[in-house]
């Protein structure tokens, strides 16, 4: 059975070839805008953040703890002189070996997450996601997010 648990050091490996999968989808969606293959991290920032307790990052594992997936989440103090103050967890990633999909780890994953972002007090849980990326879509949408603001752009 697949667990969750905070990610460490060792699974550093592992994380950066997940985050190779999830540029690749965004590069083949967007190759205008994504180089491919490439991480948005180091090694060494990851382990930075690994060390972030506003910046926690999670993995599903497998029995013999082989990471399936990850989910990088950042916790934010929201609010000002429009804005009600309140907590939020955004959601920055989260990614599914190809090899695992169709599996339950996502799911997993977000539910495991819901529950931490509860345990931390947060009002929601925030995430993006790619117009070209139309299986991260309906994927959100079957847990029932829904959108709350839509970003648009023109290409000069």
């Amino acid at each position: 059975m697949n667990s969750v648990r905070r990610a460490e050091a060792r699974d550093i490996p592992a994380i950066l070839n997940l985050l190779v999968q999830v540029d690749m989808v965004h590069h083949d969606g967007r190759p205008d805008l994504f180089r491919g293959p490439a991480t948005k991290y180091t090694a060494d920032e990851l382990k930075a953040i690994l060390a972030d307790e506003a910046r926690p990052v999670f993995v599903c594992v497998d029995e013999e703890d082989r990471v399936l997936g990850h989910g990088f989440c950042v916790m934010q103090e929201t609010g000002g002189p429009l804005l009600v103050e309140h907590t939020a967890l955004y959601i920055d990633d989260i990614c599914v070996d190809e090899a695992a999909r169709g599996q339950g780890v996502g799911r997993t994953l977000y539910e495991y997450i819901l529950d931490y972002a509860r345990e931390k007090g947060a009002y929601h849980v925030t995430l993006n996601v790619w117009t070209c990326n139309p299986g991260a879509m309906a994927f959100y949408e079957k847990l029932g997010l829904v959108p709350y603001k839509v970003g648009l752009e023109k290409i000069l």
